[in-house]
């Protein structure tokens, strides 16, 4: 392959990938990567990334004429490469522009007479919804070759939708962190529902909402902003909450949430963002409503978030976690999980048992009913044990486990984890030596005395723009402050206020705050190593123990003397 030339010099050129350079010359995608590696003249890449590399416009479209391989390049084309270099990146935007164009929305947005004609033809040449359909489809496809989670794949949705099963037409649908509505227009029947979703972004909440009313989609309502610090949608009560959240996100508004009467099942810790998510959407269902939520594989399992998972299944309202075929998602090849809850109407009503179903030998395309041997129905008594492990594979028959490939799954997410463990640790500098923060200190009592703090549970919580509440939490467990809380007889019992804080002004506090606050988030997350480490080591010793698993021949030039 050719590296990647400096891209500077084509900067202003319209680029494509190797997708659309298949679109272009009408051939599949293996037929241009063939062409990339039997064809010496073949363009090099001018941009993107060794997976995803982009191409000059011109110089492919030449080369195309060349060997009598292209076609005609379409108006649909043209506008996205024309979008693409007037918005890079952040083509949402200007998808967003030109839906707006489309809807004949006030004012007009700001598009180059180019763009413009080319919407205005492609309109002419199909409808609206077929450009909007065009757009959304590309959109899609290019994020999930950059590797982003930022939309649901294709075929995340399409789970969704099986395990949704019939929507009545008069349902109530929600959606919390919708994008540009792939999910929540996609579930139940096209006419009927009402729809509501709340997206953080306001280019993709402005394109989903005037995508439903371009494409036929009535009762629709999309609204901006961030559905954990600001809901919407307080009143809401609906029949059915699908949601794809963002995974792995630590800054998710815990300090300012933690008194949040969505934490019925209990506040979740940082680490636990998912969880946070998944309560806010139980939140909003109404009696005999349903949720259905895209979850990482490792929130089944991790120790943050026992003492959740445990409500859930105690109250009967945890009803069914699918473990979804590896490769299935956009972003990872990793598996994820489909959590099933259910709203009970009465305490007499709640899930006596949790439907695990475990698809994870599945092909990502392949089919999505179960075999018996991957379903199991699982007390809940048998569930309420230390860890309140909800991963399915591991509670189907050994008979029917697949070892190999739960292991290799299990081999792939650890590597993963300790890859981000890896970037957490904070890079930290000599300092003046230990006692060079002995000066002047303020005590969390005068703090809270003087309105600065508040006691929350479990910690105190900054409420003053003057005060970093990481610097508040990291400082009241350093050494010195753990010692004024244990007590002669060597009994820890955590009381802040009799801690101490070196006076700083608020850069200096937000420095040290974002210090320990990686230090945090590396101390939970090592936790999560920990616990995949021993389900690892578990399912290891027990398929070595009985027949599933062999040790790998080692090479006799390997073998040690």
């Amino acid at each position: 392959m050719k590296p990647v030339r400096n891209a500077a010099s084509a900067s202003s050129e319209p680029l494509v990938s190797g997708s659309e350079i298949a679109r272009l010359a009408g051939v599949t995608r293996a037929a241009v990567s063939n062409w990339r590696r039997r064809y010496e003249d073949f363009p090099a890449p001018a941009g993107g990334s060794t997976s995803g590399p982009l191409f000059v416009l011109a110089e492919v479209q030449a080369w195309l004429d060349k060997q009598r391989k292209g076609q005609e390049i379409s108006d649909d084309v043209r506008l996205w490469q024309a979008l693409r270099a007037a918005h890079g990146d952040d083509m949402i935007t200007g998808l967003a522009d030109v839906v707006r164009l489309l809807a004949r929305v006030e004012p007009v947005p700001a598009l180059s007479t180019d763009v413009v004609r080319l919407v205005r033809s492609l309109e002419e040449a199909e409808s609206a919804a077929a450009v909007v359909h065009g757009l959304s489809e590309r959109f899609t496809d290019s994020v999930r070759r950059a590797g982003s989670d930022q939309v649901t794949s294709t075929r995340v949705v399409a789970a969704v939708r099986h395990f949704a099963g019939d929507v009545p037409a008069d349902a109530t649908l929600f959606d919390p962190a919708c994008g540009i509505g792939t999910l929540l227009l996609a579930v139940g029947p096209e006419e009927g529902p009402r729809r509501f979703g709340q997206e953080i972004d306001p280019s993709s909440a402005c394109f989903a909402q005037l995508r439903a009313g371009l494409t036929g989609r009535a009762e629709v309502t999309v609204v901006a902003g961030d559905s954990l610090r600001a809901d919407q949608w307080p009143e809401l009560r609906a029949d059915l909450v699908v949601c794809d959240p963002p995974a792995g996100v630590t800054d998710w508004g815990r300090e300012t949430l933690l008194l949040d009467s969505r934490w019925e099942l209990g506040t979740p810790s940082r680490a636990e963002g998912e969880l946070a998510w998944l309560q806010h959407a139980y939140s909003r269902t109404a009696p005999g409503g349903r949720v259905l939520m895209v979850m990482p594989a490792s929130v089944a399992y991790r120790k943050g978030g026992r003492r959740i998972r445990a409500e859930l299944v105690r109250r009967g309202i945890l009803e069914q976690v699918v473990a979804l075929p590896a490769g299935i998602a956009a972003s990872h090849a990793l598996p994820v999980h489909l959590w099933q809850l259910r709203r009970p109407r009465s305490s007499q009503e709640g899930a006596t048992s949790v439907r695990l179903v475990d698809l994870t030998d599945n092909r990502p395309d392949g089919r999505l009913n179960p075999e018996s041997g991957q379903v199991a129905d699982v007390p809940l008594i048998d569930l309420l044990d230390d860890t309140v492990d909800l991963t399915p594979g591991s509670h189907m028959a050994a008979s029917h486990r697949d070892y190999s490939a739960d292991y290799r799954s299990l081999r792939a997410e650890l590597d993963e984890q300790l890859r981000q463990v890896a970037l957490l640790l904070p890079a930290l500098a000599p300092g003046g030596g230990p006692g060079s923060l002995k000066g002047p200190t303020v005590s969390v009592a005068d703090l809270a005395r003087a309105g600065l703090v508040e006691y929350a549970d479990p910690e105190p919580v900054s409420v003053s723009d003057q005060l970093d509440t990481d610097y508040l939490r990291g400082f009241l467990h350093s050494t010195a402050n753990t010692r004024r809380s244990t007590s002669s007889s060597g009994t820890f019992r955590f009381d802040g206020r009799g801690a101490r804080l070196p006076q700083m002004d608020i850069g200096d506090q937000r420095r040290y705050g974002a210090a320990f606050r990686a230090l945090q988030e590396f101390e939970e997350r090592m936790g999560a190593v920990a616990e995949l480490s021993r389900k690892a080591a578990e399912l290891a010793r027990d398929g070595l123990g009985n027949g599933a698993l062999t040790p790998e021949e080692r090479s006799s030039g390997s073998r040690a003397e």
